[in-house]
């Protein structure tokens, strides 16, 4: 969430570039700011009142001890008082902290000077296109008849066990997603991230210090009785390792991955857009997440994103990157760079990874800072990457590399597959 100091120093700028996500900001800015003069005028009343009641339990004390208990009983009713008085205080200042977190919680982050303005994904600015497009022979299909051809995912079975969005994969389907999984896992690791791994339940607490709660909520899965929620990317667990801690300028920078499965209820979603592996409500997913010192996180951002370039290119997939508009913008995120590989049998561009910094949007709200020397401390920077989401990765290979009788496997992943080829 966005710093108070930074709401009152900034008000008016912070209203004009939240225009960007197309909303009104300015009443919200303005009522955080009201919040907060009321929270540091009853913190002022708080603070007094216990001076004068410290003060005065002083004086009490030394009365005591002089043998004069009577003056000493009659200032002990205004003690009384006193305390009275801090409890109240205490209680409206509890209530207004409260207040301004939950306005704080639903102001998003705001967007860098480079985001384009926009409406929708359709407004999205394409900043670069790779690779050749293949030429599929007469009768090519898409990925969601190609896996029943060669029976290696069964959306009907998982149908049956669970619902609609939860496949099955079976046979060289199963082996394929694992072998996406080690070698996401193993470009990561090579290139200086630390392998994690995590639970897939987390508690509220870390829901809201990486934004998901409440942004996200309906799209969660809750689990009632333990008051948990099954995760809906696993930098939600992994970001949440460096929740409440105080790093060291040598502790930067801090580069983490890991393989989790992710849950989401994408309430709402129909149509071609959502056929086969496109939109899932249970899916593989590998993530990159580094914590930077702010001076370092703008370059940390281009680095993660020549990464997730590098692993398309070996996997030899037509992608194009897109500068996400204000308003196709995350909530925490300052500045996205989506990915999207070409499916050829579909014809369209499927979203495979979104790389974001959020600034210091996030660390705010986990209360992960860093010591600065004279400063004191100060919030740390985070950043997060796909690395990669596996459903429509999984669903380009397929489409993109059939060939008549069969599915060639890039060669980059025979080594992990053990085939070269699906038929």
């Amino acid at each position: 969430m966005l710093q108070i100091a930074e709401i009152r120093e900034n008000k008016d700028a912070f209203a004009i570039a939240l225009q960007k996500r197309n909303i009104d900001a300015l009443p919200l800015l303005e009522s955080a700011i009201a919040v907060d003069e009321n929270r540091r005028s009853l913190q002022g009343q708080l603070d007094e009142t216990l001076a004068k009641s410290n003060k005065l339990s002083k004086e009490i004390g030394m009365l005591f001890k002089s043998g004069k208990a009577a003056e000493a009983n009659e200032l002990k009713s205004q003690t009384a008082d006193l305390k009275e008085s801090s409890k109240q205080l205490g209680e409206q200042l509890n209530a207004a902290v409260e207040e301004l977190q939950n306005i704080l919680y639903t102001i998003p982050n705001i967007p860098q000077d480079s985001v384009p303005a926009g409406n929708s994904d359709e407004d999205n600015e394409v900043i670069s296109e790779h690779g050749e497009i293949p030429n599929l022979h007469e009768g090519a299909k898409p990925h969601w008849e190609l896996v029943k051809d060669y029976d290696i995912i069964d959306f009907e079975l998982g149908n049956k066990i669970t619902g609609a969005g939860f496949p099955v994969y079976k046979k060289k389907g199963a082996r394929l997603q694992r072998a996406l999984i080690n070698y996401f896992l193993d470009k990561n690791t090579a290139a200086g991230y630390e392998e994690m791994q995590v639970p897939h339940l987390v508690n509220e607490a870390s829901g809201y210090g990486t934004g998901q709660l409440p942004d996200k909520e309906g799209q969660m899965y809750h689990v009632g009785v333990d008051d948990l929620y099954l995760i809906p990317t696993g930098e939600v667990p992994i970001t949440n390792i460096y929740r409440d801690r105080i790093l060291e300028n040598k502790d930067f920078p801090i580069k983490m991955t890991g393989y989790t499965p992710c849950f989401r209820r994408e309430a709402g979603s129909y149509g071609s857009d959502v056929r086969g592996l496109n939109r899932l409500h249970q899916f593989d997913k590998v993530e990159i997440l580094r914590i930077e010192h702010p001076e370092n996180s703008d370059a940390a951002l281009d680095n993660m994103v020549s990464h997730v370039q590098e692993i398309l290119e070996e996997l030899e997939l037509p992608y194009r990157i897109l500068r996400l508009c204000g308003g196709d913008l995350g909530f925490t995120s300052t500045l996205t760079y989506d990915f999207e590989v070409y499916s050829t049998a579909q014809d369209k561009w499927l979203e495979v990874s979104s790389v974001s910094n959020f600034k210091a949007f996030q660390a705010n709200r986990l209360k992960l800072r860093y010591r600065s020397g004279e400063k004191g401390t100060e919030l740390a920077h985070t950043l997060n990457g796909s690395s990669l989401a596996l459903p429509r990765i999984l669903a380009s290979i397929l489409e993109n590399f059939q060939v008549e009788g069969g599915i060639k496997i890039p060669k980059v992943l025979i080594p992990y597959c053990g085939f070269d080829t699906i038929d």
